[in-house]
């Protein structure tokens, strides 16, 4: 059918079009994508399994949905979607506020038109991209926002009554007829809002100041809501919540490989960065180990959430961070060392929120020790677990520690600061000072290259340090490396294992 040709209602009989509503527009598209193995909802990952078919078997059913979740797990993005389930163009009739279907006409205006013309009523084309409506729900939303009130500038200029039809002036959800609406965060809407979209869900009548209207809308409805929501802000209410078929619950990524590809997808690095930056495996999985670490912490309200921005934030941050100490240093590539994760600190402290606890800690503090819990929870993945060597009585196995070299080099006294703007080759020199370093490595890591090997024995002193084998201590622009008694002894307790972190100290 060439839409180009129809431009009338008559002309749009002739070409034999068929109407339908909008679920099942959807229905059918979503049918063809499946039957031909094509991806219905590209690039959300990880909702393979769960969320993508779940909401597949609503849209199947010609459901209203609710996608009930914490934030940051792509309610949203899954809803905008949803648009590429539409047709590419349908008709409507030309200069109707609410996409009048030519052949069910909702409006006066629409059916007024009809009455005169005929079969000369002017048709217009209307594209799925101007088929999608969104509002985010907040206190300050009224019913006149989203389903209409008499406009009395339109009653004045057509010197009209406001008992007349015509001086309605329709809201949002009226105008989205014949696409997709989205209220975003539904619990934030005042009750009484909420009751507005009663009929309109069940019934499809609508009701404005005292006009009531037979408009059977055609419309598809997402609704989105963080499930803590209900006891925090305010509530679903239950009639409204019975009226929407399918609540669909998301989820955060369970596994690092999941997030991994997350954030690989989303995160925002220039390709003059990547031209500049190398990022390693081991890099970007310390990276997301953060936010598994946030979610599983006592000091991070875990009825908030901790959303994928975080890592995708502290990603592009951690790029920053080594781009930034390239361009002092004048080098023309480098990679992310593990000093340069001081520099995710911002990016974790704007995305969590914590309990009372962890406010005692501090954002900072907290942040860091996150940061730690990651090295520690990650080194075992690559390293043998020092707790496991430290349970093992005293002289047993004793040339099976294969950390003792290192250990015992920081207990003569030896210490190593990693500045944070040091050029690569200077670093390197430094690490290769620390006795068992390298071999260890080596020895566990027989193929790796010179940056490789050299980000590995970093990534281990960071690693000891989190088993409190070794002291660390981040003060003055650099991290300070020293043995574990050593530091007790000449800083006091305060200075076994982490310490507090301060923002001017990345500089």
């Amino acid at each position: 059918m060439n839409i180009e040709n129809i431009k009338t209602l008559g002309e749009l009989k002739k070409a034999g079009y068929k109407r339908k509503s909008v679920k099942e527009e959807i229905r059918q598209n979503l049918i063809r994508k499946l039957q031909n193995k094509e991806a219905t909802f590209p690039g959300i990952v990880g909702y393979e399994e769960s969320v993508i078919p779940d909401t597949e078997r609503a849209l199947l059913s010609r459901h209203n949905i609710l996608f009930l979740g914490l934030r940051g797990q792509a309610k949203t993005r899954m809803a905008r979607q949803m648009i590429e389930l539409l047709d590419e163009y349908i008709p409507f009739i030309t200069g109707s506020e609410v996409n009048d279907d030519p052949f069910a006409p909702i409006s006066k205006f629409a059916r007024d038109l009809i009455r005169e013309k005929g079969d000369a009523t002017p048709i217009s084309w209307l594209h799925r991209s101007e088929r999608y409506g969104e509002k985010l729900a907040t206190p300050d939303v009224s019913v006149a926002d989203l389903i209409g009130d008499i406009d009395p500038i339109k009653a004045a200029n057509l010197r009209l009554n406001f008992a007349d039809e015509q001086v309605l002036h329709f809201g949002i959800i009226p105008k989205s007829n014949r696409g997709i609406f989205v209220i975003n965060e539904i619990p934030d809407l005042q009750a009484r809002i909420q009751v507005s979209l009663f009929n309109i869900l069940e019934e499809g009548d609508i009701q404005i100041r005292g006009f009531k209207l037979r408009m059977p809308l055609d419309i598809l409805f997402v609704f989105t809501a963080n499930p803590e929501d209900y006891t925090n802000r305010g509530s679903i209410v239950t009639p409204l919540k019975d009226r929407i078929e399918s609540q669909i619950l998301t989820h955060y990524p369970k596994s690092i490989d999941t997030a991994l590809a997350i954030t690989e997808q989303e995160a925002d690095v220039l390709e003059e960065q990547k031209a500049v930056v190398k990022v390693s495996d081991l890099v970007k999985r310390l990276i997301e180990q953060v936010a598994f670490e946030a979610r599983a912490s006592e000091y991070v309200d875990k009825k908030s959430g901790v959303s994928a921005r975080l890592t995708i934030a502290a990603y592009e941050n951690a790029v920053s961070a080594a781009e930034r100490r390239a361009i002092l240093n004048k080098e023309k590539e480098t990679q992310v060392w593990m000093s340069d994760l001081v520099g995710i600190i911002p990016s974790i402290t704007g995305k969590i929120e914590l309990v009372y606890e962890g406010e005692q800690e501090g954002p900072y503090q907290v942040a860091f020790n996150l940061l730690e819990k990651a090295f520690r929870s990650q080194f075992v993945n690559y390293f043998p677990n020092p707790d496991q060597l430290k349970k093992r009585k005293s002289g047993e196995g004793r040339e099976e520690n294969p950390f003792r070299p290192i250990t015992s080099w920081f207990d003569k006294g030896n210490q190593v600061n990693l500045f944070f703007n040091t050029k690569d080759e200077d670093k390197i020199q430094l690490l290769y000072k620390v006795d068992g370093l390298h071999a260890l490595i080596k020895k566990y890591f027989k193929h790796a290259n010179e940056k490789e090997m050299a980000l590995l024995m970093e990534f281990v002193l960071h690693g000891l340090s989190a088993y409190s084998l070794i002291s660390k201590k981040i003060v003055e622009g650099k991290i300070e490396f020293k043995d574990l008694i050593g530091s007790m002894v000449n800083l006091g307790p305060s200075s076994h294992g982490n310490e507090d972190f301060d923002s001017e100290d990345f500089n």
